[in-house]
């Protein structure tokens, strides 16, 4: 609602002075509501700041939400009709719920999102989380905006690392060790052809012959590349049931295979195919980027010629309006690659690659392929084990102590993730996450838990309340923060960002425990008492559905 009345403000000025770019701020605490600087006004009309307050002053004459105008430092100071503004918010909440924040941008529209995609015969690790969290959280959000979602895992489940496992089986695999831990066992396996193959060529010849005739079909080749697959995927499902992240396909890299020679065939058509030293390249000079590798020397196919294919299979299966790529930054040449491709083909798809930083542990980025990883099941695991000490001795009479503990646990976890910009490297502390004060997941869970209490022993009366007290500063403050969130929502959709929802609710709640120190709830005026419950009760709503939007689970006690 204050938003809006932020354009009307806008366009009553913008309209009647003809001038663009109107900024509106918050004013400082204890002053206005919202200021308009006039700096730069004055300069444009070789005027004096107080002129051009008393000119915009005229165009906003009979806006019914503005209590007066005033003129402060170069400012034009709003002061709004705080009472209506706040009932009219607080009602909206309370009517809306879970609903409150929703908008319909994003009506009739599909956007197919590719997230997590793990690569199999490998444990899900630490790494993948930010991939597969941002996408929950961006998926969440498209959905609060309106949009279908098509949640995409494409499974790392092809290419000539399948072709080292297989030789590494073939050599050094115990079937009694690898049937008792798959993944471990497989992973030990794929660390040591690396490292073997560094003082051994042939290993990598090899490899790529294996690999060769599992794209050919060998039927012994199929059986253990299957086998990998299935093991792989059973111990996926595990994390992403406690993640509580759900896909609507697993088709992975392989799942392209018969689909890529259709794009060759249509790249061949259209005359964009050309060979290089043996490979068959797509020029890209024009986009200023270099060539896109359809085909090796050897005939085998590229990311890229897979990637395109998945692009038609998703425009003509779901019929994708967007089509997002929640991938590291390490990969945004290709899929600048990728766009210009599809765009020489005659397509203009809406795609976008929203990149992200890597998670690094003492600083150093994890690798499987030196052995230097954390297995994200163990983090977890130690995560819920240290949240369990830290609920129980706070409240030892907790009741769903494990419930409660693995909620928290995985929280702190995703809200690490989650409250940087996506774009940068992200540390992964887990002593820092799981604590109770600051920008952690916790301490959001814990101030929602707070006014739970609270709510619990007092029963609100909406027929007996004076909203008059929503007009004092440390009311009304916060207020205007719950305003924000229908806008919050918007722009962490068009910037795709999760890290917007995380600050704003994180902010909510410091406002929530500011206002906590300096009023009691639970005054002895029946009417200021369940003002007071309405207030925290919208609090709470907000917090915890923007909780839900990032994948975290809100509680009752803890």
């Amino acid at each position: 609602m204050i938003e809006a009345l932020k354009q009307k403000i806008r366009e009553k000025i913008e309209n009647k002075y003809l001038v663009d770019g109107l900024v509106i701020e918050e004013a400082k605490k204890g002053s206005a509501d919202i200021a308009v600087p006039l700096f730069q006004y004055a300069k444009l009309w070789k005027g004096s700041p107080i002129q051009v307050f008393n000119k915009f002053s005229i165009a906003l004459e009979g806006i019914s939400e503005i209590e007066k105008i005033e003129f402060s430092n170069g400012f034009l100071n709003v002061y709004l009709v705080r009472k209506k503004l706040a009932e009219d918010i607080l009602n909206d909440i309370l009517t809306r719920d879970f609903n409150y924040g929703q908008s319909s941008v994003g009506n009739g529209k599909t956007v197919v999102m590719d997230y997590s995609s793990p690569n199999i015969a490998k444990s899900f690790s630490v790494g993948h989380l930010r991939s597969t969290m941002i996408g929950n959280a961006l998926k969440n959000i498209y959905k609060k905006c309106g949009y279908e979602v098509v949640a995409v895992n494409h499974l790392g489940d092809w290419g000539t690392q399948f072709g080292k496992m297989i030789v590494a089986y073939q050599l050094w695999g115990n079937d009694q060790d690898i049937r008792k831990n798959p993944i471990i066992e497989l992973q030990k396996l794929y660390k040591r052809i690396n490292d073997e193959e560094k003082v051994n060529e042939e290993l990598t010849q090899k490899a790529r012959d294996a690999f060769r005739k599992l794209e050919q079909g060998d039927l012994e080749y199929i059986k253990l590349w299957q086998w990998f697959r299935d093991e792989s995927l059973r111990e996926f499902m595990e994390m992403y049931e406690l993640l509580d992240v759900q896909f609507d396909s697993f088709n992975g890299e392989a799942f392209y295979n018969d689909k890529m020679d259709r794009v060759v065939d249509m790249l061949e058509e259209k005359e964009l195919l050309k060979v290089d030293e043996g490979a068959t390249i797509v020029d890209l000079t024009s986009f200023d980027l270099p060539p896109a590798l359809i085909k090796k020397s050897d005939g085998a196919t590229l990311y890229i010629t897979r990637d395109v294919a998945a692009i038609l299979y998703r425009y003509e299966t779901y019929h994708a309006d967007k089509l997002l790529y929640i991938v590291g930054n390490e990969q945004q040449l290709h899929f600048k690659q990728l766009k210009a491709v599809t765009d020489l083909m005659g397509y203009n798809f809406d795609l976008e690659h929203v990149n992200f930083g890597l998670v690094l542990v003492d600083g150093k980025k994890m690798s499987t392929r030196s052995g230097k990883f954390t297995r994200l099941e163990d983090v977890i695991t130690q995560a819920i084990k240290d949240a369990k000490e830290a609920i129980t001795s706070k409240n030892p009479d907790l009741k769903n102590q494990d419930d409660v503990s693995r909620k928290v646990g995985v929280g702190a976890i995703i809200f690490n993730d989650l409250k940087n910009e996506r774009h940068l490297d992200v540390d992964f502390n887990l002593a820092n996450m799981l604590k109770f004060e600051g920008m952690t997941g916790p301490y959001l869970q814990y101030s929602s838990v707070r006014i739970e209490s609270i709510l619990k022993e007092n029963e609100l009366d909406m027929k007996d309340i004076d909203t008059s007290y929503y007009q004092e500063d440390h009311y009304f403050e916060v207020i205007k923060q719950l305003a924000q969130f229908p806008h919050i929502i918007l722009k962490a959709q068009e910037q795709n960002a999760p890290s917007v929802i995380a600050r704003y609710i994180t902010a909510l709640a410091q406002g929530f425990n500011s206002f906590y120190g300096k009023q009691r709830i639970n005054v002895e005026n029946s009417k200021h008492k369940n003002a007071n419950l309405l207030f925290i009760k919208s609090i709470q709503a907000v917090i915890n559905e923007g909780l839900r939007i990032l994948g975290i689970s809100p509680l009752k006690e803890m």
